[in-house]
């Protein structure tokens, strides 16, 4: 069943267009772009019979895999062409897009529309997608953090006990002493994959728990200081001594199936992966413990992500977009997926009420609360020990962060793999960061 999901995702992910181009026009249509995740795919199939059929609203999608619909919504939304009315972005895109005016503030809409209910919003999902000037520029469609995955019977089999508030050091001696105690099972499985989101997901926040940071407050990089170095040696030292084979090219979805499969004990990567975990064909159905993410000096240290819809500022349609954003953001619509679809597919980690709902939780109990208290602990705008210079757990929230974080986890990688000491690595991404930061503090006159 595994290989059969694996299947779907791809060819999901080879759909490159899957849904066309935007439709007609007409007054009672918009255009929608989005990504081909597979809970915005339950979506376009509800749309017509529930949503269209409500409003007499049509709704015409184009559906991109996740690379591709970055690049289109970039450059659609830069251009202002108006061509679409409403995007899925994240919470890295969203305070970006409004700064540059491309997106449209939704505080009007939300105070309009008491029955959307913003205050069932998880507060940080809110302030993720709140832009420096105070205002709401988008509504999260699903949300994770991030926690400690674990195998509960291999632990208690080699009578570990897991902390209820994991630290690093904790984590690692775990993964020590459950190494290779069964068959083939490595100790943890941690991403080691290059890319802005693929190993610095994980890597950021165990930086910002040792007390390191990207950039302070008034932009000076920090990048190969004591801190951000400590951190990383000690992920690049857990993963080669106790980690998955492949390291150097496992992200997310090679971890899942490692897990999945037996082939490591724990886990520290997104709460999303919970549903695939505790999902009825999964082998490990049952035999997963969820903690904390680990910290160090910090008090909590989980990331915070999540696919939310905004509108563009271009849009002569808004009053429509915003009822197909409070539609496919309610409460309401996540019955309907529990109903239609199955719970396990509700599209989660926004809503308190969702954490509430027993029906929900009758799939969902093992890791609901951990997810929720995950996202709730999460502080997108005060991540680690010192002021930072804009919001982010995982990631800085300005543009040239992707290539600066792409580039530097290569070096990461790297180190991972054997062929450059940690200390190489960050001194390249040390000057790599300083000219980010020379951008951004010759602007500020610093």
């Amino acid at each position: 069943m595994l290989a059969a999901a694996a299947t779907f995702v791809l060819t999901l992910t080879g759909c490159a267009g899957w849904g066309g181009g935007p439709g007609g026009g007409g007054p009672n249509s918009i255009n929608v772009l989005m990504v081909n995740n597979p809970q915005m795919i339950d979506l376009q199939r509800l749309t017509a019979d529930n949503f269209t059929k409500q409003t007499g609203i049509n709704v015409n999608f184009t559906v991109l895999p996740e690379n591709d619909v970055r690049d289109k919504i970039s450059q659609e939304f830069s251009s202002q062409a108006g061509q679409y009315d409403v995007a899925s972005l994240s919470n890295f895109e969203i305070p970006i897009y409004a700064k540059s005016k491309w997106i449209a503030p939704l505080d009007d809409y939300v105070a309009a529309d008491q029955q959307f209910d913003q205050d069932d919003i998880l507060a940080p999902m809110t302030q993720s997608l709140t832009a420096d000037d105070g205002k709401l520029y988008g509504e999260p469609f699903y949300g994770e953090s991030s926690f400690l995955m674990y195998r509960k019977d291999v632990l208690e089999s080699n009578n570990v006990q897991m902390p209820e508030k994991p630290t690093w050091q904790q984590v690692a001696d775990i993964a020590a002493q459950v190494d290779n105690k069964q068959p083939g099972m490595r100790g943890i499985c941690l991403r080691g994959q290059p890319g802005w989101g693929q190993i610095f997901a994980p890597l950021t926040t165990v930086v910002n728990t040792f007390g390191g940071t990207w950039f302070e407050e008034d932009w000076t990089p920090k990048v190969d200081a004591p801190e951000f170095t400590e951190a990383t040696k000690f992920y690049v030292d857990l993963v080669r001594s106790h980690g998955e084979n492949g390291a150097p090219q496992a992200g997310f979805t090679e971890c899942l199936n490692n897990l999945i499969q037996g082939n490591v004990a724990m886990w520290y990567d997104a709460t999303s992966a919970a549903g695939s975990l505790e999902a009825d064909d999964s082998p490990v159905k049952g035999k997963i413990g969820y903690a904390p993410a680990p910290v160090v000096k910090t008090d909590s240290s989980g990331w915070l992500y999540a696919w939310s819809w905004s509108i563009q500022q271009a849009s002569d349609k808004k009053d429509n977009a915003w009822k197909f954003i409070s539609w496919a953001s309610s409460k309401q619509y996540e019955e309907l997926v529990g109903q239609q679809v199955g719970w396990s597919s509700v599209p989660a980690g926004k809503r308190a009420s969702t954490y509430e709902n027993q029906d929900y939780l009758g799939v969902a109990s093992s890791f609901a609360e951990p997810t929720k208290a995950a996202i709730e602990s999460a502080d997108p705008r005060n991540p680690g020990v010192q002021a930072r210079p804009a919001i982010g757990i995982q990631f800085i929230d300005i543009p040239e962060f992707t290539d600066l974080g792409t580039q530097v986890s290569q070096y990461v990688s790297s180190s991972i793999a054997g062929q450059m000491s940690v200390d190489e690595a960050l001194e390249r991404g040390q000057r790599l960061a300083e000219d980010v930061a020379e951008r951004y503090q010759s602007r500020e006159g610093g």
